[in-house]
């Protein structure tokens, strides 16, 4: 579906960023690393059976940091369009803590002040509807944080969640095998990539370093 480019003014554009919440697997307590072992072999073929401790602990590194449960959210960056008098400009901020909740605090009060009808406002981003949305609702439960009301929506079936703009399901086209990263989008519609100073793999060595 595309939307006409007046919607600009009433899009909030978003991307978050993620690491375990323990740094290695090793420190992780009994029942989170029996947790993790169980989660991780759906990493590993069938033919990879049994997964040694070295495995568990490097998938833990190379994965963990997708998954709201052995994962928090360390930043959540947010644009908008804004119209002024000689023209539209670019507004970015950044949210970050080291503390989730406070972070996580601070996205709601935005969405909740500025971003709050879903009939005519929109949450943007690139595979924001499997990922950066479900992580960000899932940590805000954790931390009993309400829920502001676009970000409301378990429960809610496909076509109840129009206000979600997802870049990645609208260059699907229907196409629901086919993925396409950030990166490539970028350069089949010739955009500079967002993603140049550093990929989303590297924010954990990054981050704990």
């Amino acid at each position: 579906m595309m939307y006409p480019r007046d919607n600009i003014h009433r899009i909030l554009f978003l991307d978050i960023e993620t690491v375990v919440e323990i740094e290695h697997y090793e420190d992780l307590d009994d029942v989170a690393r029996k947790m993790w072992d169980k989660k991780s072999r759906r990493h590993v073929s069938l033919e990879e059976f049994p997964v040694f401790e070295e495995e568990l602990a490097a998938l833990y590194h190379e994965k963990a940091g997708i998954y709201a449960e052995f994962a928090r959210i360390i930043c959540i960056s947010v644009g908008f369009v804004k119209h002024e008098d000689d023209g539209d400009v670019i507004r970015i901020k950044t949210f970050r803590h080291i503390d989730e909740a406070i972070l996580l605090n601070d996205f709601a009060t935005l969405l909740n002040e500025y971003y709050y009808d879903r009939h005519n406002q929109f949450l943007c981003g690139h595979n924001i509807k499997e990922f950066d949305i479900p992580f960000i609702c899932r940590r805000m439960l954790i931390h009993a944080i309400p829920m502001p009301n676009l970000l409301n929506i378990s429960g809610y079936r496909p076509w109840q969640t129009h206000h979600l703009l997802d870049t990645m399901d609208m260059w699907k086209f229907g196409d629901y095998k086919h993925y396409t990263s950030l990166d490539l989008l970028c350069m089949t519609l010739k955009i500079p990539s967002p993603k140049s100073a550093m990929a989303g793999h590297e924010v954990h060595t990054a981050f704990w370093s």
